[in-house]
């Protein structure tokens, strides 16, 4: 758990981090660029994440906040419409699965604020 906040914190400080009006909590926003087979499709994905100093609160994928998440050392996990979603921070990469009949990766980049 630790891991991960302080890879949000990284990532966040080389990106120059937003601050919402809660002091201690910082937001990132990474714009990933996923391609889906076996469509060929590319979509660009936002992903907002909500942190503090001790670990991720929040995650949104485009607009739309998820329900639940996990984190593993530098990964989120979470789905949203039946897609399977892994974004893992310090690679900067998505993948994901919409339940075996559709895949999507791509890479990430933080967005500008």
């Amino acid at each position: 758990m630790k891991a991960l906040a302080a890879a949000a914190l990284a990532l966040a400080c080389t990106a120059g981090a937003v601050t919402t009006a809660h002091a201690a909590l910082r937001q990132v926003q990474l714009v990933c660029d996923a391609v889906y087979m076996p469509a060929r499709t590319s979509w660009n994905r936002v992903v907002d994440i909500g942190y503090d100093d001790k670990r991720v609160r929040s995650v949104s994928i485009d607009g739309v906040p998820v329900y639940t998440f996990a984190i593993a050392q530098t990964v989120i996990m979470t789905a949203l419409d039946n897609e399977r979603i892994q974004i893992d921070t310090a690679s900067q990469t998505w993948t994901s699965d919409f339940r075996g009949q559709a895949t999507g990766q791509g890479r990430c980049e933080r967005a500008t604020p």
